[in-house]
């Protein structure tokens, strides 16, 4: 039995059906990105989870107990919102001690819990500030302590670090994991940020229009999506219908189903490629390009049809607009999708 087991969950507002019959197992100490395009159900999942919404269909069980009817604060799940919801005429420890107080933790068991989280997410010089006196990135890590110095068996994070700044959102994705790894903490964490995801999940679970997608390690949604939309998602692909694909490359696709193709796995050339029978050759002319860091991305025009391809920024390989050129790929990278 798995530790979390979300079985035909449903939930809707009015007539507006939110979650579509979600199943979902997650493992103890297993870190689960939610992603997804806004208003796709992600954050309703959470709140479903944590006892803040009711359902409408479905159970959940939590360590081999149903908690589908359990009050949301007797279900011992930890959560961290999008707004941090601290207490701003609280200091920080006074922030951390109030749940303990709730619980009726002993005096001196609240001071070794909060010193013990203060350590981890590295505030301890803070714990007399109070939350206006704290940087952004600061109060994301006083909101995640107070949601982990109760020692929940389940952590829901709802967007924590949408509201902070790249360079630093990039420190904490790696905090956040850390302390989640030291604790071996279950850990659900909505995002619609792919490369966020991909950085910090076990798994992820995509969902589309209130229905999982697919449910993945991190490699093999962004090398094997089963659907159009995961493609589509994931990585920014290709996605030719068969009637495309028989138009760009002159043959028909694999089972005659819609065909997923990574820009980067398509290889550019001025001069033609040697033909063999594990690779696709294509003539194109380049329609446009643009460089975003370290990559080039073109837009190359095969028999009417418009191919997007990644290449790393060199400067003796830019290919200039209305260029014609070769592309070649390997057959094998040409993904049949599911539908």
């Amino acid at each position: 039995m798995s530790y979390m087991e979300i079985s035909n969950l449903e939930k809707s507002f009015d007539k507006n059906e939110v979650l579509k019959n979600i199943s979902l197992t997650i493992e103890q100490g297993e870190f689960v990105s939610l992603l997804g395009p806004s208003g796709c159900g992600k954050s309703t999942l959470l709140r479903c989870l944590s006892g803040l919404e009711t359902i409408d269909g479905g159970t959940f069980l939590l360590d081999g107990k149903d908690v589908t009817e359990t009050p949301a604060q007797t279900r011992n799940i930890g959560m961290v919102f999008q707004q941090y919801s601290l207490f701003p005429n609280m200091t920080v420890w006074d922030n951390l001690s109030f749940p303990l107080t709730i619980q009726k933790i002993s005096k001196s068991e609240q001071k070794e819990r909060i010193e013990e989280v203060l350590k981890i997410v590295g505030l301890t010089d803070k714990k007399k500030a109070y939350p206006g006196n704290l940087s952004g990135g600061q109060q994301q890590r006083v909101a995640l302590a107070r949601a982990i110095v109760s020692r929940p068996k389940v952590l829901l994070l709802d967007e924590p670090l949408s509201a902070i700044d790249a360079r630093l959102r990039k420190n904490l994705q790696i905090e956040i994991r850390r302390i989640q790894q030291e604790l071996n903490i279950t850990t659900i964490f909505v995002t619609h940020d792919q490369d966020e995801a991909m950085l910090m999940s076990d798994r992820i679970c995509l969902l589309n229009e209130g229905k999982i997608e697919q449910v993945s390690t991190p490699i093999e949604l962004y090398t094997k999506p089963k659907t159009r939309f995961a493609a589509s998602f994931i990585g920014h692909y290709n996605v030719l219908s068969p009637d495309e694909f028989l138009q760009a490359f002159h043959t028909a696709p694999t089972d005659n189903k819609m065909t997923a193709i990574r820009p980067e796995t398509i290889q550019i050339s001025t001069e033609k490629p040697e033909e063999n029978d594990l690779t696709h050759t294509l003539h194109g002319r380049i329609i446009n390009n643009r460089s975003v860091g370290n990559t080039l991305h073109y837009h190359i025009d095969v028999n009417g049809i418009t191919f997007k391809v990644d290449t790393l920024f060199r400067s003796f390989a830019l290919y200039k607009n209305d260029q014609d050129v070769w592309l070649s790929l390997e057959k094998r990278n040409c993904l049949a999708l599911e539908d």
